[in-house]
């Protein structure tokens, strides 16, 4: 077959997939082994935006609010959005009601716009407000149950120092048995210890009274390295999914620099194991993590001069995850075959197991670059390439990979 034949079915393959919603082409999310899987049992990876606390007069419920939602859904190509509703804190859900209805908008929202929607407990005491969060999470399931799109997530950040086994995990099986009771199908994301980063201590120790359970992992890249990192990856081999509800491209604090070469890590890193994940914040609170400058509209239609440094490379990794993240027209072995980053400004890498030949295609069909004998990994600079849609062609010792490339 000619490669201007392949590119033309491979086109042709993704015309029907590019005006679906991601709900309706993912459909109903399940946990299969150490993965989040859609409808047809394939790993899903999402990317999407946190919503700031709901708390009133805290200044980031301003933007709980269907056209910010729609925005999100059809500027940043958004896939998921997280209503990180305040519970125990001054003005959250125990002291103001009107909390449930700001996150009940935006759960709406996201359902008309076809988008997946988390709907977090965001509280670091959850354990100590058990009873109410099983009252909040029944009603939430026999609202929502029935849709898809609901992801619940039961415990924001627990705290440094309090017991996975003897206070969280028993607060989580408390909560889900109430949601289950509504709701059998959607996925549950349960907090971890030490703000959500010990996901390895959780892993030691999983949740097997329920299925559909994924864990929350949550990073803020300045601060969090590799140290993070493989903890994930024990979590990850001894067999619990995992979910990035959270993370913030500067310091823990929510303030500070971004910290591009290490965001870029940390995406590569859930790009390779196929982590969801929801960038904090959807704000214009005066600090690194907000993703508006102060004033922005809170009906969404931002320019890029309405974005902070984060929110330019967050809208960029966002908007551009679907390219990045489905771009196989054959189903490679994903244990052997890396290509990255995706969209590439300056260079890709390509690893694989015994490259023979490495072919870069462009849409017309005309071979651009050709690397011989490229061993297991090799870098290709991009520098003199017109930005544009390439078609790469991998051929290994027992494979051939087509993968579409974007350049920026």
């Amino acid at each position: 077959m000619k490669i201007t034949t392949l590119i033309v079915l491979f086109y042709l393959s993704t015309i029907y997939v590019a005006a679906q919603t991601p709900v309706e082409k993912n459909g109903q999310l399940s946990v299969s082994g150490n993965r989040i899987v859609n409808k047809n049992g394939v790993p899903v990876s999402l990317a999407g935006n946190s919503l700031f606390w709901s708390n009133t007069y805290w200044g980031g419920e301003k933007y709980y609010n269907a056209e910010v939602v729609d925005w999100l859904a059809s500027d940043w190509n958004c896939s998921i959005v997280r209503a990180a509703m305040g519970v125990d804190d001054d003005w959250g859900y125990l002291h103001d009601a009107t909390n449930k209805q700001k996150v009940t908008t935006v759960v709406d929202a996201a359902i008309d716009a076809g988008i997946y929607v988390i709907i977090d407990w965001h509280s670091h005491h959850a354990e100590d407000y058990q009873q109410q969060a099983e009252s909040f999470f029944e009603e939430m399931a026999q609202l929502y149950g029935a849709y898809p799109n609901i992801i619940y997530e039961i415990y924001n950040e627990p705290l440094q120092g309090i017991s996975w086994s003897n206070s969280i995990k028993p607060y989580a099986e408390a909560v889900i048995g109430a949601i289950r009771s509504y709701d059998t199908n959607n996925l549950i994301v349960v907090g971890t210890p030490s703000w959500s980063q010990e996901v390895d201590v959780a892993s030691n120790d999983p949740i097997t009274s329920y299925g559909n359970i994924a864990y929350a992992l949550h990073f803020y890249a300045a601060s969090h390295h590799q140290e993070i990192r493989d903890k994930a990856l024990t979590a990850l081999n001894n067999g619990i999914a995992l979910m990035v509800t959270e993370w913030g491209t500067v310091q823990s604090s929510g303030d500070g620099a971004v910290d591009e070469a290490e965001v870029d890590t940390w995406m590569n890193f859930l790009y390779e194991h196929k982590l969801s994940h929801c960038n904090w914040a959807m704000n214009d609170k005066a600090e690194g993590a907000s993703a508006l400058k102060q004033g922005a509209s809170v009906a969404g239609n931002w320019t890029d001069d309405n974005l902070t440094t984060s929110g330019l490379l967050v809208k960029d990794i966002v908007s551009n995850w679907n390219s990045r993240f489905s771009t196989s027209v054959s189903q490679p072995d994903v244990s052997t075959f890396k290509m990255y980053p995706n969209p590439a400004k300056n260079w890709i890498t390509i690893e694989a197991s015994g490259i023979k030949q490495i072919e870069l295609i462009d849409i017309a069909g005309n071979k651009v670059k050709q690397l011989n004998g490229a061993g297991n990994q090799t870098q290709i600079d991009l520098h003199t390439f017109a930005k544009g849609v390439y078609l790469v062609k991998v051929s290994c010792v027992n494979q051939v990979v087509l993968k579409k490339l974007v350049v920026q």
